[in-house]
């Protein structure tokens, strides 16, 4: 399907997040200990927010726990950065990776909400006030389960960023610009046999990429490795059975502390061989009941209404094998299109039906399954995407609370090769890196 992503590279996938400005104040347990609440962006039916906490107080901080009100008729979404219970109104959230503050330091977590209306009240932060005094602590008894967002943090949103072709910009200046928090990193491959490897030709550690991925961290970021692509030596095709597979994905977690893993299953080599389709469906099972919480995304090609014979099947065969996949993202160009805007939207719509069918999800539970990975300016077939159409296909995938966001790629986020289809710019009159920061507002 891509032949561009892999004869000059892989083709990717964004997200975003919209900034907005601080709405309410802050949540503190201690003296000097704050949350602010701010509003990054609001739709018809909802809006997505974040609280900060800042640690201004006179010792470090080893956890977190914020709780707020929400207005009658809102409830939380999906909820990232954070694992939390919900009492009536009254939503308790807990620290996950990010507990620690340091004096000086902070944290947050964001969410989406149901629901119009007002802001977040009576919020407490480690049962302090939200001004950073301090308050008797309110405990309250429920059995709502941890959130388990499609990408954590702000991952949501996470251009490709790919490190061995098309003169690679410094991500964390990428960061600075644009205001993206998340890549994801391509390609991991085949090292030879089921050892995986950067571009099949780079170690898995002590390289530019895990330089790379240090310096995103540094910069309060995060990556999710792409495994496969569209060419090159495939660890699907390599491993023999699942649970090798599964070990080499394995190694590719432990060696990053991850948090999140997308398998870009495509081609005849995976995608449409069924057997080898069927061994990274069940590695994923495997990856899932070895790493409580980890995110499993399947990233594939589509057709203009929806997955194909092979992505129906793809679907079909996660949930016979009970594989626990998080987000089913499609690839909507190199598909025929006349309009990418129209067709993306049809696409991903035609995959929230089938998720729909398939698991027996409500519309708004299937949309949170479901991802979409662009690829900015031309595509291999020529296909149209502007900065205008992006930004369209952002609206429509945040109010309908989509999971993911993607393109191919960072490296092409740039004007000045008009007309062509290129590694290194998107073939487009754009200003550069437009399409990450549309993406950085999902």
């Amino acid at each position: 399907m891509k032949r561009f992503r892999w004869q000059v590279l892989t083709i990717g996938l964004a997200m975003a997040t919209v900034v907005g400005g601080v709405l309410a104040a802050p949540a503190s347990g201690a003296a000097g200990v704050t949350a602010t609440f701010t509003k990054t962006s609001a739709w018809d039916s909802g809006y997505e927010a974040k609280y900060t906490i800042s640690n201004g107080g006179a010792s470090a901080l080893s956890s977190w726990t914020v709780e707020f009100t929400l207005p009658s008729g809102q409830s939380i979404a999906s909820l990232w950065d954070g694992s939390y219970t919900a009492s009536g109104q009254t939503i308790t959230v807990k620290n996950t990776w990010n507990g620690n503050v340091p004096v000086g330091g902070s944290a947050s977590f964001g969410f989406t909400v149901r629901g119009s209306g007002g802001n977040p009240a009576n919020c407490k932060v480690n049962g302090g006030s939200c001004d950073g005094g301090t308050q008797p602590t309110t405990t309250t008894t429920t059995t709502t389960t941890t959130s388990n967002p499609p990408l954590p943090g702000t991952g949501r949103g996470a251009p490709y960023l790919y490190l061995g072709w098309g003169e690679p910009q410094s991500a964390t200046q990428v960061m600075s610009s644009t205001g993206v928090k998340w890549f994801t990193l391509a390609f991991v491959l085949s090292g030879g046999g089921c050892s995986p490897a950067w571009d099949s030709s780079r170690p898995l550690t002590g390289g530019v990429d895990q330089q790379t991925i240090n310096a995103i961290r540094g910069a309060g970021g995060d990556i999710v490795p792409s495994f496969g692509g569209w060419s090159g030596n495939k660890l699907g095709p390599n491993c023999s059975t699942p649970e090798a597979l599964a070990g080499a994905y394995q190694q590719v977690i432990n060696a990053y502390g991850l948090k999140a893993i997308d398998i870009d299953i495509e081609n005849s080599d995976e995608f449409e061989n069924t057997t080898v389709q069927d061994r990274i469906i069940t590695a994923l099972k495997i990856v899932k009941q070895n790493n409580p919480g980890i995110q499993t995304i399947v990233t594939f090609g589509t057709g203009t209404t929806g997955p194909n014979f092979y992505g129906a099947r793809l679907i079909d065969q996660a949930k016979a094998l009970n594989a626990n996949i998080d987000v089913f993202t499609i690839m909507p160009f190199d598909f025929g299109s006349s309009n990418i805007r129209t067709d993306t939207i049809g696409a991903a719509t035609g995959l929230k039906n089938k998720l729909k069918s398939t698991f027996g999800w409500s519309d708004a539970e299937a949309f949170k399954h479901v991802g979409i990975s662009g690829m900015n300016g031309l595509s291999d077939q020529r296909e149209l995407t502007t900065v205008d159409d992006w930004t369209a296909i952002r609206d429509w995938s945040k109010a309908n609370g989509l999971a993911r966001l993607a393109f191919w790629s960072v490296n092409r986020d740039r004007g000045g090769c008009d007309g062509q289809v290129a590694a290194n710019c998107s073939g487009i009159q754009q200003a550069d890196l437009a399409f990450t920061k549309v993406t950085a507002g999902f």
